[in-house]
């Protein structure tokens, strides 16, 4: 369905009944990536699977930030009428945009899921690289985008099509999007002093083989969050839904089940 947010045409698909999951994809890709995981678990929850302004089936504008990507969600469910609380799922910058959504809508938070994801802010050397592709997006189309972050994405055994796939769906995102996008990556907030202050649920989940965000930041981050576990799933990268779906959804599933 297509909801109007901010002038934009933001667009979610809404999987089931039940108490809602809200998931939030990472850069530069798009709910697709979460479609396997929420048609697996219609059967008892409300998942809720939005293209994030720029991304997917969504209208891009030129300016995005952490706080512009949460306060769209906010307003997203506002729009879906669902005032429950909600479990965020979130993957990479999905991490990130559920970090200040619970600082912003700490009210609208039930519990969370944290994936492949980090807290530091960007130093200035990767801060620089964002903005260098952000220009290189601008000028040669989002294809720039997907030639730097699909081997960044997958373990090494993935198959050829699976990686294909998504350099095709990331290069169909349109440019204006990723550039804000990467733009926004290079400025966010240093989440690290709010992991001390998350009193909900909370659960993390990485990739064994993922070079983005290993596994023992992920470690790290678990233990400041008083309660909060940690999965690491063998055999993925960076992209666990979609690397080993079967396991992820497990994990996910089991997590609910404990709320």
């Amino acid at each position: 369905m297509v909801i109007e947010i901010d002038n934009l045409a933001l667009h979610c698909e809404v999987f089931g009944e039940g108490e809602p999951v809200l998931f939030i994809h990472g850069f530069p890709l798009s709910g697709e990536m979460w479609r396997g995981a929420a048609e697996a678990l219609s059967d008892r929850w409300r998942c809720l699977v939005p293209d994030l302004r720029g991304h997917g089936r969504s209208a891009a504008s030129a300016a995005a930030s952490m706080a512009r990507y949460a306060d769209d969600l906010a307003a997203m469910l506002d729009k879906l009428r669902e005032w429950r609380p909600v479990v965020v799922v979130g993957l990479s910058m999905g991490g990130y945009i559920a970090f200040e959504f619970y600082r912003r809508h700490r009210a609208r938070v039930r519990a969370m899921v944290l994936c492949d994801t980090r807290a530091e802010a960007d130093a200035p050397d990767g801060a620089a690289k964002r903005e260098a592709m952000a220009q290189e997006v601008l000028k040669n189309g989002s294809r720039a985008a997907a030639d730097v972050m699909v081997d960044k994405l997958f373990a090494p055994g993935v198959s050829p099509q699976l990686r294909q796939h998504w350099h095709d769906a990331m290069s169909r995102n349109p440019p204006v999007g990723v550039a804000a996008a990467a733009r926004a990556l290079a400025t966010r907030p240093d989440s690290t002093s709010t992991l001390t202050t998350i009193d909900c649920p909370t659960l993390f989940v990485v990739g064994r083989e993922d070079t983005l965000t290993p596994p023992a930041p992920m470690e790290a981050m678990a233990r400041a969050i008083r309660g909060a576990r940690l999965e690491i799933i063998e055999g993925a990268g960076h992209m666990p839904p979609v690397e080993q779906p079967g396991e992820f959804n497990r994990i996910l599933r089991g997590f609910l089940e404990s709320l």
